[in-house]
C-alpha cells in the first residue's frame, strides 16, 4: 500500500469505550509504530476516535480508510489488530471474516441520518473536524445576516417540532419567548438519555444550535442540563465549549456583531421527572424537581421567573442544518404535519438493536424488519411500544402505520423522547404493563394526587391480576383511574402514565381476561399463574431436573419418570430450562 492515505477510526462512544475501544486504538498506534509500518507505506497513518454509530452490539467498530475507501470491521479486540494491519493496511487484503455483515449494512442503509450523520465520522474532541463540515457557518449566517424574526420564521417554516416530548412547534415556542418584554431571557438544552450519542459524537452541533436559539430569542445565557454520570457526554461538551470559546463562537461580541452569548452547565438529579421542563427548571434553581402549574408557560415565565426556552439536544442539533440547508429542504422530509427525522432507541426482541434515525412517517414494519432485521429467534411479533415508559403498545395488526406525531396520538401513544421496544409472542402484555407502571410510580414526584395515588393504585391492581387474584371489577377501576389521571394530573408524567394500560387493554383484552377469569398467563410469564408438570411418557429419568431444582420439589429414581410436587415448587423454571427431552410442560 505504498504512498497511500490511511486513516483509522475507532468507535469511542459509551459502548465503544466499554467494549475496549481505547485498548484497540492504543494497539493500532503501538503496533504500527513499533513495527515501522509507516515506513513501509511511505505515509503517516491518521488516527481518529469517533462517536457512536448506533449499532452498539458490534462494538468495537473500526474503519480502515485507505485513499478515501472505507472498510469497517466489527467486534474488534486488540489481539486482532496485528492481522488487520499486516494483511489489510500493508498488503491490501481486508480480513474478510471480521468485516461487518449484511445486518450492519441493512441497519445503516435504511436510515436517514441527519443529526446522527456526523457521529461515527468526526472526532468529537476536535473542532477542526466540525469546521471542515461547515460547522458554525449557520450560526454566523444567522447572527450576521439575519434578523431574529428571520431566524424564527425559518425555523417555523421548517416544521421542526420539539424532539423531547409533546412535539410543540419549535419556532412558535421561540417566537413566544422572543416577544416577551421582560429580560434577561434564557435558553436551556436538556441532554437526556437518548441524546447521549449526540453529545458524545457531535457536541458542537448542540452548541451551535443553542447559540442560534439564544440569538433568535434574545438570550445571552444558555444552560446545558445533563446528568453528571454521563461522563463522556460531559467531557466532550466541556471540551467543545472551551474550543468554541477560544474560536470566538461563544463569548463577547460574537462575529463582531455586538451579540454576546455564553453557556454554563447545570447537573441534574437521577430523576425521570426532570424530563418535564418546569421540573427541570426547579432543579436548575436548586430546588426539588417538581412540576409547576401552567400557565404561565416557561416561554413567558420560566427560569428564575424570566422568559425561557427549553429544547432537547436533538431539537437543537437540527437548527444548524435548517439554517444551513434551508427550511424548504428540511420540510421536504417526513409527513405533512411531522417534518424531518426522529432518533429512536430500538430495543427489545429485535435482532439489530441500537440507535436509529428515521424520516417521520416511516412504518413500523420498515423499522422492525428493515432496520431491525426482524424479531429475535424469528418468533412472531406481538407489539411495539413507542415513546418510552409512558408510551402506548401498538399491536402487530398495526405494523404498517407510520411513525409520526398524529398517527401515534390516534392510537394512544406518543413520540416522547424516542424509546421503542419490540415484544414477541413470549411476552405477557399484563406483565409488561405492570413493569412500566412500576417504574412510573417510582418516578412520580408526588406533588399532585392523581399521579401520586393513581400510579400506586394502578400498580396494586396490576400486581393483583398477575398473581391470579384479579376480578372483573379491577379492569373497570383501572379504566376509571386512567381517565382521571389523564385529565387531572399536573404534568405529562401523570397524564401519560396510563398509556401502556389503556392501549394494552384495548388491543389485548383477551390476555387480561385470561389472567382474571381463567387464572392463566397465556405467555407463561406470570409466575403465580404457571404450573410445571412432568409428562411421564417423555421423561427418561436422567435426574438433571432433580439436580437443578433448588427446593427439592422433584422426586424420582434414575431411568424412571420423575414427578414435581406442586406444593413445594417455587416455579423458578430451572427444570424446564435444563430438560433435554421436552418432558416438562409449562402451562
Amino acid at each position: 500500500m505504498k504512498n497511500s492515505s490511511i486513516e483509522i477510526k475507532v468507535c469511542m462512544g459509551t459502548s465503544g469505550r466499554a467494549s475496549g475501544g481505547a485498548d484497540v486504538l492504543r494497539a493500532f498506534k503501538q503496533f504500527i509504530h513499533e513495527n515501522g509500518i509507516e515506513a513501509q507505506i511511505s505515509k503517516r497513518c491518521g488516527y481518529k476516535k469517533v462517536g457512536c454509530r448506533g449499532f452498539c452490539s458490534k462494538d468495537v467498530l473500526v474503519d480502515v480508510v485507505i485513499n478515501g475507501e472505507k472498510t469497517t470491521y466489527q467486534s474488534v479486540k486488540p489481539i486482532m489488530v496485528e492481522r488487520i494491519v499486516s494483511e489489510h493496511i500493508v498488503n491490501g487484503e481486508p480480513v474478510s471474516e471480521w468485516l461487518t455483515k449484511e445486518d450492519y449494512e441493512s441497519f445503516h442503509n435504511k436510515q436517514y441520518k441527519i443529526v446522527l450523520g456526523p457521529c461515527g465520522e468526526i472526532d468529537p474532541e476536535n473542532i477542526e473536524d466540525y469546521l471542515n463540515m461547515n460547522g458554525y457557518k449557520a450560526a454566523k449566517k444567522a447572527i450576521t445576516q439575519m434578523s431574529r424574526d428571520d431566524v424564527i420564521k425559518k425555523v417555523i417554516m421548517s416544521g421542526l417540532r420539539g424532539r423531547g416530548g409533546s412535539g410543540f412547534l419549535t419556532g412558535r415556542k421561540w417566537e413566544i419567548c422572543k416577544n416577551q418584554h421582560e429580560n434577561p431571557k434564557y435558553i436551556i438544552c436538556n441532554v437526556g438519555e437518548v441524546n447521549r450519542p449526540l453529545a458524545e459524537g457531535n457536541p458542537h452541533a448542540i452548541i451551535e444550535g443553542l447559540l442560534i436559539g439564544g440569538y433568535a430569542i434574545g438570550a445571552e445565557k444558555g444552560y446545558i442540563y445533563i446528568r453528571e454520570r454521563y461522563h463522556i457526554s460531559v467531557e466532550r461538551l466541556h471540551t467543545a465549549i472551551s474550543q468554541a470559546r477560544e474560536k470566538g463562537f461563544i463569548g463577547k461580541n460574537i462575529f463582531n456583531s455586538g451579540f454576546s452569548f455564553d453557556i454554563d452547565f447545570s447537573f441534574g438529579t437521577e430523576a425521570f421527572i426532570c424530563g418535564e421542563e418546569t421540573a427541570l427548571m426547579e432543579s436548575i434553581e436548586g430546588k426539588r424537581a417538581m412540576p409547576r402549574f401552567r400557565p404561565p408557560f416557561p416561554a413567558q415565565k420560566g427560569l428564575w421567573g424570566k422568559p425561557t426556552v427549553i429544547n432537547n439536544a436533538e431539537t437543537l442539533s437540527n437548527i444548524p442544518i435548517i439554517i444551513g440547508k434551508g427550511a424548504k429542504w428540511y420540510s421536504s422530509i417526513g409527513t405533512k404535519e411531522s417534518k424531518g427525522t426522529k432518533v429512536f432507541t430500538l430495543s427489545g426482541k429485535v435482532k439489530n438493536t441500537g440507535l436509529v434515525e428515521i424520516p417521520m412517517g416511516m412504518s413500523l414494519r420498515d423499522i422492525v424488519y428493515g432496520i431491525g432485521g426482524g424479531v429475535e429467534g424469528d418468533k412472531a411479533l406481538k407489539a411495539v411500544q413507542v415513546g418510552g415508559p409512558s408510551g402506548g403498545l401498538i399491536p402487530v395488526s398495526m405494523i404498517d402505520m407510520g411513525l409520526d406525531y398524529e398517527s401515534l396520538s390516534k392510537v394512544g401513544s406518543i413520540v416522547g423522547s424516542g424509546g421503542m421496544v419490540v415484544f414477541d409472542e413470549d411476552d405477557c402484555i399484563v406483565s409488561v404493563t405492570k413493569f412500566f407502571i412500576e417504574f412510573l410510580q417510582r418516578e412520580s414526584c408526588g406533588k399532585c394526587t392523581p399521579c401520586r395515588i393513581g400510579t400506586k393504585r394502578m400498580l396494586e391492581l396490576l400486581t393483583k391480576i398477575t398473581e391470579g387474584k384479579g376480578e372483573d371489577s379491577d379492569l373497570e377501576t383501572l379504566e376509571r383511574l386512567s381517565s382521571l389521571m389523564t385529565s387531572s394530573s399536573l404534568c405529562g408524567l401523570g397524564r401519560t402514565a396510563p398509556n401502556p394500560f389503556i392501549t394494552g387493554l384495548s388491543h389485548f383484552r383477551d390476555e387480561y381476561i385470561a389472567h382474571i377469569r381463567d387464572k392463566k398467563c397465556p405467555a407463561g410469564v406470570c409466575t403465580a399463574l404457571i404450573t410445571f408438570t412432568i409428562m411421564e411418557e417423555l421423561c427418561k429419568g436422567c435426574t438433571l431436573c432433580k439436580k437443578k431444582c433448588p427446593v427439592g420439589a422433584i422426586t424420582g429414581e434414575v431411568k424412571k419418570p420423575h414427578k414435581i410436587d406442586p406444593d413445594l415448587c417455587i416455579k423458578c423454571g430451572a427444570c424446564f430450562k435444563v430438560c433435554k427431552f421436552k418432558a416438562i410442560k409449562k402451562e
